[in-house]
């Protein structure tokens, strides 16, 4: 499945949904942010809300549209990521939504809020679940 496509991660909401006590120990996590894919040609954004320990939310997201932070890249890297996470069943070493954010060459953390920025920092470790659920999503769709 493509990545740049709303359904890509509603597959992603669809497991983080089905096994909430994976996310329990992480604690409830209450945001809504962006992932933006450039490719040169067109931009795909998608919007993505969690509240407690659910996914509630997956949509398009509209340049203007009002998230807490947006994570910004080529889309080569975000292929480069997950591409990772189906490989090894989760992001590792550097191609972990973390190291992507801080190395800031490629994925870039935006935002206009320092408090909204501060949610990815502080629920970094149940996005990166939320993304490593593109492996076991794989998996169930095979």
């Amino acid at each position: 499945m493509k990545i740049d496509d709303v359904a890509f991660f509603k597959l992603m909401q669809s497991e983080m949904n089905a096994d909430p006590d994976r996310f329990r120990l992480l604690g409830d996590a209450d945001t809504v942010f962006a992932i933006v894919m450039e490719d040169g040609r067109a931009t795909f954004r998608v919007r993505i809300r969690f509240e407690e320990l659910n996914c509630v939310e997956v949509g398009p997201g509209a340049p203007d549209t009002i998230v807490d932070f947006s994570l910004v890249g080529p889309l080569t890297a975000w292929q480069a990521m997950f591409d990772d996470v189906l490989a090894n069943g989760r992001a590792t070493g550097l191609q972990t939504i973390n190291s992507l954010v801080l190395l800031g060459d490629e994925v870039r953390l935006t935002g206009d809020d320092p408090m909204g920025l501060d949610k990815f920092s502080r629920f970094n470790q149940t996005l990166q679940e939320y993304i490593d659920g593109a492996a076991r999503a794989a998996v169930a769709t095979t």
